[in-house]
């Protein structure tokens, strides 16, 4: 019986999906996004600048997006050799017993670590999730310490995690914002971001479908991910993430009413995104700034170093940026490498990036006997 529901169930997400309108080309010329969402976030997916916000750090139920940080914590482990794909797990009564979405695990039923994290990143099913991270950690309470820590470590300042699934429990809380912040880190991690984008699968040998329950997935050009959100407390929610030539983007909706309204959000920040920004390249590099003087100091100069990373944009702006370097005409020794020495700002629009200019080396303040040498080593360079 239960297999037939999920037959079912994967019959209507298909169905509904197929319905779904596809990205015309005039939808992309909008000039802002129309966003019925609670609370919503565009970043840049490179650089985390904030292209757009709506309430972007009220706290709210994430819903099932907190899958996020559950793939995120198994992925590191993967990359750490602390586990493997091939690794089997063992489903514990408590897993079994989360409802919700689902795979309908069998207590003590054993899967390998990829079909779980499958099931979870396409699927969003509770039960492979907690099964994760029970064998990640041990236990639930410790799985959702782990959470909380990489999640200050992150800089998700306004979320709290009580359960690694992302059913409704009091205090489950996070924001647009925050959930961008994860998104964003989860995409760095090779070892899950495939599953992300997978449209359909099974498991179990054929007997379990699996349909992904972000649409954006099949029906937006570029989608590459991320997750969904549904919960009677949260309504429905999506993180989705999107690339096109160089720029690539996540957006992030909550509290929408329906989940047609949350792709239809995300869909309109995207839209805005890519219709909007483009990637500009700093001209100012390392190699183009001039060695400093240095007074007093063992070298006579000392060479010069920016990161100066390429950022979005606006396309209206881009041929009228500005760089200008600010830089004291000497500066005196004892000089520590990566020392701040000046800046690099760049200007584009409202959009202002300052950058550090920082020192490639030590220069130790000239002491009586270097002197000295300096001293010898001229005169006899005169001879």
């Amino acid at each position: 019986m239960k297999r037939w529901f999920a037959f079912f169930m994967s019959f209507v997400l298909i169905c509904t999906a197929i319905s779904a309108p596809t990205v015309r080309a005039e939808e992309t010329e909008a000039d802002s996004p129309l966003v019925s969402a609670k609370s919503a976030v565009l970043i840049d997916a490179q650089s985390g600048m904030v292209l757009y916000e709506k309430n972007p750090h009220e706290p709210l139920p994430p819903a099932s997006i907190t899958k996020v940080m559950t793939l995120l914590l198994v992925a590191e482990a993967i990359e750490n050799n602390e586990l493997a794909l091939t690794d089997m797990v063992k489903a514990s009564a408590h897993a079994v017993s989360m409802g919700g979405s689902q795979i309908w695990l069998k207590e003590n039923e054993e899967m390998t670590v990829d079909d779980l994290l499958k099931a979870t990143a396409i699927g969003s099913a509770n039960d492979a999730s907690m099964a994760l991270a029970e064998h990640v950690a041990g236990t639930e309470e410790a799985f959702v310490t782990l959470m909380n820590k990489r999640a200050k470590e992150l800089g998700m300042n306004n979320t709290v995690f009580k359960n690694p699934t992302g059913l409704d429990a009091d205090g489950h809380v996070s924001t647009a914002y925050d959930i961008a912040l994860m998104s964003k880190e989860l995409l760095t991690h090779e070892t899950v971001t495939p599953y992300l984008s997978v449209w359909m699968d099974t498991l179990r040998g054929g007997q379990t479908q699996l349909v992904n329950t972000n649409k954006l997935v099949r029906f937006y050009n570029g989608c590459i991910g991320v997750k969904t959100g549904t919960t009677d407390g949260a309504g429905s929610c999506l993180s989705a993430a999107a690339v096109r030539n160089d720029v690539s983007l996540i957006s992030v909706v909550m509290g929408c009413a329906t989940s047609a309204e949350r792709f239809d959000s995300a869909r309109a920040l995207l839209n805005y995104g890519f219709a909007s920004f483009v990637r500009y390249t700093p001209a100012t590099t390392t190699d183009t700034l001039p060695a400093l003087p240095v007074i007093h100091g063992t070298s006579e100069s000392v060479s010069l170093s920016v990161d100066a990373s390429a950022f979005l944009i606006q396309k209206a702006d881009q041929e009228a940026v500005t760089e200008s370097v600010s830089l004291p005409e000497s500066i005196n020794a004892p000089v520590k490498q990566g020392q701040e020495v000046g800046t690099l700002t760049i200007t584009a629009g409202k959009i202002t990036q300052t950058i550090p200019i920082c020192a490639s080396a030590d220069v130790p303040k000239m002491g009586l006997w270097s002197a000295i040498c300096l001293m010898f080593s001229r005169v006899f360079a005169f001879r």
